[in-house]
């Protein structure tokens, strides 16, 4: 379930902070157009995609004004066909293979990923501004540069995070300077309140919020909630038929209001109540999960609500990884 007054608030709240191209929201976080249409409606007009998939139903949406496939892929061709189809597709490339792959398949635009900090993707900043020269030499154009800082996105002390933040960025505005073009992409929504470095951020969970990323002290509310019923109460404690199955738990134990959960099985989740009444067998819960892009991927709907009642149901249409 969405809330919908909590899902506005997070919209625009972002958006006036980062308005416009400041904000390139990733869909990944909610992998739906209903929403990233409402995201379209605030002004920001290129998004930022994990996925091959995601592209294709973005543009297929008609949101592909401005796609950014934030991630490496070796195999282009249909992104190729979404270009050639008139959308504007840019691929991330950290190595000669990459670069390759971008303009064999027919993509033309591409921003070097460079290595900020997380030991995921992205080449070393010295060598950033050779790997465009290899790209150009490709025949592609290079917008810019992009790397993540996602090692810092849940540093509990603001302080530090943006200290931090400083230290990644100089390393990306250094490669930055190297490789040429307009474009300097980076955050995420646990760093988008301090980093001024980057002008556009790459966040996408502030729509819907966990409770990860409640604990930064941001300005987002939770918005997103997996309704479960409890089915069974003990001596103590009570189940509720949410479990492993059904919510995102890397980043710890989910919460449910005024109770203290115990554990996840795979349909289950135990809690107790240590201030008041267990609830009764057939009653309602709400769950909110401690990370929100893995939950919603487990789902095919959103329904969004207003308090108990059901306002619309989205399609979560950007799941998976190959066409339909």
């Amino acid at each position: 379930m969405v809330d919908r007054t909590a899902l506005r608030h997070n919209l625009d709240t972002m958006t006036a902070a980062l308005p416009g191209a400041r904000l390139r929201p990733h869909v990944k976080a909610h992998k739906c157009t209903s929403l990233a249409r409402l995201q379209y409606a605030n002004g920001h007009r290129g998004f930022t995609c994990a996925t091959v998939r995601e592209v294709e139903v973005m543009a297929a949406a008609g949101l592909g004004e401005d796609l950014l496939l934030a991630n490496e892929v070796l195999e282009t061709r249909r992104l190729g066909q979404l270009v050639e189809q008139g959308h504007r597709v840019t691929v991330a490339v950290d190595s000669p293979e990459t670069v390759r792959a971008a303009a064999s398949g027919g993509v033309r635009e591409v921003l070097v990923d460079v290595n900020v900090g997380l030991p995921r993707c992205g080449c070393p900043p010295g060598e950033a501004g050779r790997l465009a020269d290899l790209a150009r030499g490709a025949g592609l154009v290079v917008r810019g540069v992009m790397g993540y800082e996602g090692h810092l996105m849940l540093v509990a002390k603001e302080e530090e995070r943006r200290e931090r933040t400083e230290q990644a960025m100089r390393e990306l505005l250094a490669a930055s300077a190297a490789v040429g073009g307009d474009v300097i992409s980076a955050g995420g929504t646990g760093t988008c309140t301090v980093n001024t470095w980057a002008n556009e951020i790459q966040a996408g969970s502030y729509a819907l919020m966990d409770t990860a990323y409640e604990q930064l002290g941001q300005p987002f509310r939770q918005a997103l909630f997996v309704l479960g019923t409890v089915i069974s109460v003990s001596s103590g404690w009570a189940v509720v038929d949410v479990g492993l199955k059904s919510l995102g738990l890397d980043h710890g134990l989910p919460a449910i209001d005024g109770a203290e959960v115990w554990f996840c099985s795979d349909e289950h989740t135990t809690f107790s109540v240590p201030d008041g009444p267990l609830p009764a067998v057939g009653e309602l819960v709400r769950v909110r999960p401690s990370h929100v892009d893995p939950t919603v991927a487990l789902h095919d709907t959103l329904h969004l609500v207003d308090g108990d009642r059901v306002l619309e149901r989205w399609p979560v249409d950007m799941r998976g990884w190959r066409r339909s």
